[in-house]
């Protein structure tokens, strides 16, 4: 593994660990995609630092045990819009 890859690796984990951000929104800032965000974290830091990969972890943990409650905000958010825009009938 590259030395750039290995900086790009603790970047991520280090932003993921202060902002507790998702890997869509960390794809995003790092102007990767999802998957190779995905990778770093759960593979490349795996092998660069163990202990890092632990909290990193714990965060991928909370969000896969709160993911249905922002699906159901989002929808929430997406109907009441949708609802706002519909005239009614005369």
């Amino acid at each position: 593994m590259g030395e750039h890859i290995k900086e790009r690796v603790y970047k991520e984990a280090y932003y993921i660990l202060k902002t507790k951000k998702t890997l869509r929104e960390l794809a995003k800032i790092f102007n990767l995609s999802k998957s190779t965000i995905h990778k770093d974290l759960k593979d490349r830091l795996k092998i660069v630092d163990l202990t890092l990969y632990k909290e990193v972890q714990t965060i991928f943990e909370n969000h896969i045990k709160t993911r249905h409650i922002k699906g159901g905000e989002a929808t929430k958010k997406k109907y009441q819009k949708s609802s706002l825009n519909i005239p009614k009938p005369c």
